[in-house]
């Protein structure tokens, strides 16, 4: 489990979307990888271009390094949290700005049954900066077909909040435990149960809501606030996934479920499938999909004129009342489906390319679907081991 943190919603997604096209690696090697990956969201809404790469060393024939840098640049328009204008379904867009550097590194040392890896990362843009550590543990018995999986993350933020004159603190916890059963040399099943608490500023600091005050007797004016939101949060994250080869066919196919739940009221379903299509020894193609269904959060309103709440100028109020026009808390899905070919030209060279479209959609029958995206990603890699 490694935790970097960005302030920027839409690198976050990305990573979420782009991990899972990802190449599953059998055991650690030594290489060196380069990634780059161009998410684009159609009418000239977010843009992310990014650059990474990875080195991994063996020291001996038990302990394994990996460290690993990444550069962000980030782009475009995004949803204010601002209504659309009456008579109009278009809802107001920021622009926004960013570059981010980040990087992260695990060591990890094998014991008689036990693997132990200690990791740190940080992230750093102009208005954020975040610092992470981690520590798991793998243990295996049942003769090696069974694998416990322990693992602890935690990350320290500070947050530039443009109306604070002292940055803003951010702090999460994160526990995993998960165990993965081989059923037979066919196939492996993995369970994992993730807990994580986060407290501070946890809202976004240029995410508005617009509400019309009165101004003097008689006169109303649309006046925008910050948003509020709770200034803790609980998260549970259970997962379930399955791998199975099917030798004849040459392919093998991965299926996950995933349930989220956190004290904001959000339930959320994600389904993942992908197939590893093997054409002769050095070519390989991966079609994938995924799915993902979310309730709002509970103290999500589009509208604020809909609701009794008097929203107010200044800092977090921790108390409440709560509230936030962020359209990324509203009752949504989303569907990604693309395709990845991996061509291992030796048995030290290979090199990867990947398409994929990005379709979320609004459900909540309010919030307008202008509020909401669709994008490209496009993913190029390649890897030299030795």
């Amino acid at each position: 489990m490694n935790i970097v943190t960005t302030s920027r919603s839409s690198a976050l997604v990305l990573s979420a979307l782009l991990a899972w096209l990802t190449p599953r690696t059998a055991r650690a090697e030594n290489s060196l990888r380069y990634k780059y990956q161009d998410y684009q969201e159609m009418g000239g809404r977010i843009g992310v271009k990014v650059q990474g790469a990875a080195v991994e060393q063996d020291f001996g024939t038990a302990t394994h390094l990996k460290v690993e840098g990444v550069m962000d640049a980030i782009a475009g328009a995004t949803p204010s949290g601002q209504p659309a204008p009456a008579g109009s379904d278009q809802v107001p867009l920021s622009i926004l700005h960013e570059r981010r550097k980040a990087w992260d590194a695990a060591l990890s040392h094998q014991f008689s049954g036990l693997n132990l890896s200690i990791g740190a990362a940080n992230s750093r843009e102009s208005d954020y900066v975040s610092t992470g550590w981690s520590l798991n543990t793998l243990v295996d018995f049942n003769q090696k077909n069974t694998t416990l999986l322990v693992g602890f993350a935690g990350t320290d933020d500070d947050i530039k909040v443009f109306y604070q004159t002292a940055r803003a603190k951010k702090r999460s916890h994160d526990l995993i435990v998960g165990v993965t059963q081989l059923l037979d040399p066919r196939t492996s099943v993995t369970l994992n149960f993730t807990w994580g608490h986060q407290r501070g500023y946890l809202a976004d600091p240029y995410k508005l809501v617009q509400k019309s005050t009165e101004i003097i007797p008689g006169v109303s004016l649309p006046l925008t606030f910050a948003e509020n939101r709770p200034d803790e949060r609980d998260k549970w994250i259970g997962f379930a996934g399955i791998n199975r080869t099917f030798p004849e066919v040459h392919g093998s196919i991965d299926l996950s479920y995933r349930l989220y739940h956190d004290t904001y009221n959000t339930t959320a379903h994600t389904i993942d499938a992908a197939w590893f299509q093997h054409c002769g020894e050095r070519l390989i193609f991966r079609p994938g999909v995924r799915f993902y269904n979310q309730n709002a959060a509970e103290f999500y309103h589009y509208d604020m004129d809909r609701t009794t709440i008097a929203p107010a100028f200044g800092p977090p109020r921790p108390n409440g009342p709560f509230y936030s026009s962020d359209y990324r808390l509203s009752a949504m899905q989303t569907f990604a489906y693309g395709l990845k070919v991996i061509f291992n030209v030796t048995d030290a060279w290979q090199f990867d390319a990947a398409l994929e479209k990005y379709d979320m959609r609004g459900t909540d029958h309010v919030t307008p679907q202008s509020a909401y995206c669709r994008a490209s990603i496009i993913t190029l890699g390649g890897r030299f081991s030795w």
